[in-house]
């Protein structure tokens, strides 16, 4: 079950990773830190937003977005200017693309085999939260 989130982890995460969420992204954290989405071709778990209010919201945000990018950027081919939002369980990844001070609004899937981009969708809202 994921739980809301306060703006102030938003923007730590934001400082850490260089760039402002677009505001879909954000908004979607705020609401439900973590949960599901789904493409047309795919399940995606969302990576959630480090949330140290307290320990049960810790525990279950330990796998944050800023740590799993980190992680992500030492695969060969994961592009330099991405984060990484969301796993499917096979290797592939839900990315954001940084545009100099922002993150754009449009997701990617990052093929972990190809080290390919393809865009899915325009905007973070548009995907479907399961």
């Amino acid at each position: 079950m994921a739980f809301d989130l306060s703006e102030v982890y938003v923007a730590q995460a934001e400082v850490k990773l260089g760039a402002r969420f677009p505001e879909s992204y954000r908004r979607a954290m705020m609401e439900a830190n973590g949960g599901e989405v789904a493409t047309e071709e795919d399940d995606w778990q969302l990576y959630p937003i480090l949330d140290s209010s307290d320990q049960k919201r810790l525990s279950r945000s330990c796998n944050d977005i800023v740590a799993e990018t980190k992680n992500s950027a030492e695969w060969r081919g994961f592009p330099e200017q991405a984060v990484a939002i969301a796993a499917n369980g096979s290797g592939d990844l839900l990315v954001l693309l940084k545009s100099g001070e922002e993150f754009d609004p449009a997701v990617y899937v990052w093929s972990h085999e190809t080290g390919q981009l393809t865009k899915v969708k325009n905007d973070f809202s548009e995907l479907d939260r399961l």
